[in-house]
């Protein structure tokens, strides 16, 4: 029966929308989602045109799959989920419901609601599905390592599998299968709780109240029921989040250690489940009460099971706690200190550190130097800030060249190995004249760096200069077997912009008296540029559309060069590895210049093991497992897994079987320049210092705390401070090893203290590569750490009045790094002291100091220094510091400073001592005076005359 309208009530109908106005819309809204579009769809192409241009085009389609398949399964279903909850729970008749009516101008309008809402929804649930399916798509390798990583073992084959001590599981389910199902259970609560918001949406609009006053459904029904279900699906996704939160507290950090305690093993592991269970029963009550009659106290009931469970086990775990667990936390903890010292140990590798004790003997017997003279000819007395300074003075040649760092490396020289330090000449665009600095000259012409130096870690010129082996443009070489035939830096440190070649244009190579030397390049790096459409695609993505089209210098044989920074190259590569900050150059035995890189894989979720800062991330599971190798001209870029035990670089090779090579596929030359990585040594030297203790008495007790030790250098505003030490390469025989090795070194000291008490090698070369050695020194005597070495020169009153008169006449004293060397079964310290001009940033050696425990020498050169330290003992040894480098000697100009030398006495004891105290202050006068030869000279005649003074003392 029809019902007759109301003539008094009009309805509202939307108002005609002028077609201009909305032709208008239209385009703007297709222009929008066509720049979108178009933008997206540009950006990919100009990647797979550089993927495929190193050959990793595949590695760029399976990540864009992997990506593309996350983004539309997530934000398919999110949509889905959240708009099929708008429809399910609206009400069928949404408008008679919450449409009321309003008086304009007289007359009673009707408001359509539904279309209204169903626009919203619709754009809502579309907005969040996206925003969600972008959210996804950045985590997507969590996802593709728990596809990919299912099958791999958590051991090398033949060993037993690695399970956690309390829930036995294998390392790979908190690798790669727990990440993912947390972010999936994440995923499933976000839409629980949004779905729950739509749905009290409903029931409020719907007048909800009336369900508490009669205790039944009314018009909103479908509102309610749907609430029921929202928020059972709520509670069933807090269950799981509880449920796996158990597992969570193996890796999470305590003031003492981390993981489970035993509070969690005994109450709260199992009082997890009783909740997850607790809420599970809550979400079967909110369905049945979907089922039946919806009412609001079903839903309360609901949350009573969980409320009390959490009540009951949170008061639980405090009475364990307060009265079981801390009269006696020592007892109860110590199985699971010991828990975490295994498992933290294991994370950090340090279950591979070959802890040996080492004597720290007194006396020049104790150094050996016959067995160590391999070693003593490899101290590195070039501090590499003081060689960087010096570098940019003497060999940068034009104000657009740097040298931004200075690698240390090992190479054979006449068939030893020697230590040498190496540093790029890059061109830097930001240092042109501002006059250049044009598209052209950016572009076109000034396009790459050039050459190398080279020089010996001890070699110095007369005048306290690098010896250097390798110099200037073209490049120089003074070693026949040691060069560089394709010296051009395309790919490097400071590449930071994108060049075009193959050009029209030369490109300037190296300057040349009055002209320059202009280069094309020859390889087959980069993008080819292509024809005119191509040109114009790379143009626009480049953000070179205003030049690049128009260009009559670039031709279609022409190549894009980008990006050339060699860390950025690698990371856009392999996004899901971490790299070392620093990059080191290689001379390769063909001439060619290669970068390495120091990769590692990482995770947040290794059981029972502590976090530690890595960059900006906390980790507590870290391995090198890839070693990056990128040419300096063509940009070829080639991953080698150097640790194919490591089971995340396992199933990332599961997922890109393309993108890495096994280390047998390096080729012979690189493989002896593969060091220990800066960046590990650090991590592991810092959880080291706590986690050599492996008693848990002493680990809880904190008896025996370490870090690493301080020394006193530059600081970042260019003065002298306390820095703590960083890791120094050296060439060195170990104790109780028969060769030379390349090994990283960083000395330890008690916490807060500056003696010293271990000291931890991470080994480079041959068969020993990845292994830790830390060798503890005696704890029954001292042991003079960096600081108290630095405390005794400055307490030497020869050597504290000369630095003072430097610092004081237009110059300052600059200290290099403090080397600490077990030689023998003794320590020898290291230190050059150079001497820096107030108007000049080049700093010369002025002095090597050299010390053991019992005694302290210095003297102009490393030679002088030797032998007032050792005497004849050094000449006896045959110790000749980068010989054929073309550095200074001198004969022993220190001797040794110690208290409790006997003063000379006999003869002409007394003429000597007056002698030697006039050249004293003649020297002190002609330094003063700036007279820096001169001074030398009377320099060198006060030690002649201290010899004799101690020549007639014995």
């Amino acid at each position: 029966m029809n019902t007759p309208r109301d003539r008094s009530i009009v309805d509202w109908p939307a108002p005609p929308r002028p077609p201009r106005r909305r032709g208008r819309l239209v385009v703007f809204g297709v222009l929008a989602v066509l720049l979108v579009a178009g933008g997206a769809a540009l950006s990919y192409y100009v990647e797979a045109l550089w993927f495929d241009s190193l050959g990793y085009l595949a590695v760029f389609w399976k990540t864009l799959t992997i990506q593309a398949s996350v983004f539309v399964l997530f934000a398919g279903l999110t949509f889905v989920a959240l708009y099929g909850a708008f429809l399910a729970f609206k009400p069928d008749r949404l408008n008679d419901i919450t449409g009321g009516t309003i008086i304009i101008n007289g007359q009673p309008l009707q408001l359509p609601v539904e279309p209204v809402l169903r626009l919203i929804a619709l754009a809502a649930a579309l907005v969040v599905a996206l925003a969600t399916g972008a959210g996804m798509t950045a985590d997507w390798t969590a996802l593709a390592l728990y596809w990919y990583g299912g099958g791999v073992a958590s051991v090398p084959a033949g060993a037993s599998p690695l399970v956690d001590p309390i829930f036995f599981r294998e390392l790979p389910f908190y690798l790669f299968t727990l990440p993912a199902w947390h972010m999936v259970v994440d995923w499933i609560t976000t839409l629980a709780v949004i779905a729950c918001g739509i749905a009290i949406f409903f029931v409020v609009i719907t007048g909800g109240t009336r369900i508490l006053s009669r205790g039944r459904a009314t018009p909103g029904t479908a509102a309610w029921r749907g609430l029921s279900i929202s928020f059972a699906t709520l509670l069933l996704a807090l269950a799981a989040r509880v449920y796996l939160g158990r597992f969570d507290r193996l890796f999470t950090d305590r003031v003492v250690f981390t993981g489970v305690t035993y509070t969690d093993a005994h109450v709260t592991l199992t009082g997890s489940v009783v909740i997850a269970v607790a809420l599970a029963a809550g979400a079967a009550m909110a369905l049945v009460n979907a089922v039946a009659a919806p009412r609001l106290r079903w839903l309360v009931a609901a949350m009573v099971p969980a409320a009390v469970s959490v009540v009951a086990v949170t008061l639980i775990s405090s009475y364990v706690s307060s009265f079981i667990v801390k009269p006696n936390e020592l007892v109860r903890e110590r199985p699971y200190i010991a828990h975490n010292i295994e498992m933290t140990r294991r994370a950090f590798a340090l279950d591979r550190v070959e802890s040996r004790a080492f004597p720290a003997e007194s006396g020049v017997d104790a150094v050996d130097l016959g067995n160590n003279r391999s070693t003593i000819e490899n101290i590195r007395l070039w501090d590499w800030r003081a060689l960087q300074d010096t570098l940019r003075q003497i060999q940068e040649i034009r104000t657009y060249y740097d040298f931004p760092d200075i690698d240390i490396d090992r190479y054979v020289i006449d068939g030893s190995a020697r230590q040498m330090m190496l540093a790029t000449r890059e061109l830097s665009i930001e240092k042109l004249p501002e006059s250049s600095r044009n598209w052209i000259n950016e572009k076109l012409i000034y396009t790459h760096g050039y050459g190398v130096t080279m020089n010996p870690v001890n070699g110095f010129t007369p005048e306290g200069m690098p010896a250097l082996t390798l110099s200037d443009m073209p490049v120089r070489s003074t070693i026949p077997s040691i060069k560089v035939t394709r010296p051009e830096v395309y790919f490097g440190e400071m590449t930071n912009s994108d060049v075009y070649v193959r050009t029209r244009q030369k490109a300037f190579n190296y300057p040349q008296g009055d002209t320059n030397s202009v280069t094309s390049y020859e390889g087959t790096g980069g993008i080819a540029i292509g024809g005119f459409f191509r040109r114009l695609l790379i143009a626009v993505n480049r953000g070179d559309s205003g030049k690049l089209p128009f260009s009559d210098d670039v031709t279609a044989d022409s190549r894009l060069l980008m990006r050339r920074n060699v860390r950025e190259r690698a990371e856009a590569l392999a996004p899901f590895l971490t790299f070392d900050p620093d990059p080191y150059i290689i001379v390769g035995d063909d001439g060619r210049l290669s970068w390495m890189l120091d990769a590692f894989t990482t995770s947040d979720t290794y059981p029972y093991s502590r976090h530690y800062r890595l960059g900006r991330n906390a980790i507590n599971y870290v391995r090198n497992s890839v070693k990056a190798v990128v040419d300096a001209y063509d940009g070829t870029t080639t991953f080698y897994v150097i640790d194919p035990d490591d089971p995340i670089i396992v199933a990332y090779r599961a997922v890109f079987p393309s993108l890495f090579k096994d280390i047998g596929a390096m080729p012979p030359f690189l493989r002896t320049h593969v060091r220990y990585p800066e960046l590990l040594l650090e991590l592991q030297a810092m959880v080291y210092g706590l986690y050599h203790m492996t008693v848990p008495e002493v680990f809880y007790n904190r008896e025996d705390l370490w870090t690493v030790a301080s020394e006193i250098r530059l600081n970042e505003r260019r003065e002298q401070s306390t820095q703590t030490i960083e890791p120094n390469f050296v060439l060195m025989k170990l104790p109780g090893e028969h060769d030379i090795e390349f090994v990283e070194i960083l000395p330890f000291t008690p916490s807060n203290r500056n003696n010293l008490i271990g000291w931890i090698a991470g080994r480079g070369d041959g068969p020993h590569y990845g292994k830790v050695v830390a060798f503890d020194f005696p704890k029954n005597r001292l042991v003079d750490g960096p600081l108290q070495v630095e405390a005794r020169i400055d307490q030497n009153p020869q050597l504290s009045s000369m630095l003072s008169l430097w610092n004081q006449q237009g110059s300052h004293v600059r200290r290099g790094t403090l080397i600490v060397i077990p030689v023998g079964r003794a320590l020898l310290y290291a230190e050059p002291i150079y001497l820096q001009a107030e108007r000049s940033p080049m700093p010369e050696l002025r002095i090597v100091v050299l010390a053991l425990q019992d005694r302290l020498a210095y003297g102009p050169t490393f030679e002088a220094a030797m032998a007032a330290l050792f005497g004849n003992a050094a000449q006896a040894a045959g110790v000749a510091v980068a010989a054929g480098s073309g550095e200074r000697s001198a004969p022993p100009t220190a001797a040794r400073s110690e208290p409790g030398t006997k003063a000379a006495a006999g003869g002409d004891t007394d003429a000597l001592i007056t002698e030697a105290g006039r050249n004293l202050a003649d020297y002190q006068r002609l330094t003063a005076e700036g007279k820096l030869g001169e001074a030398g000279q009377k320099l060198e005649a006060l030690k002649k005359t201290l010899e004799e003074l101690q020549r007639r003392q014995r």
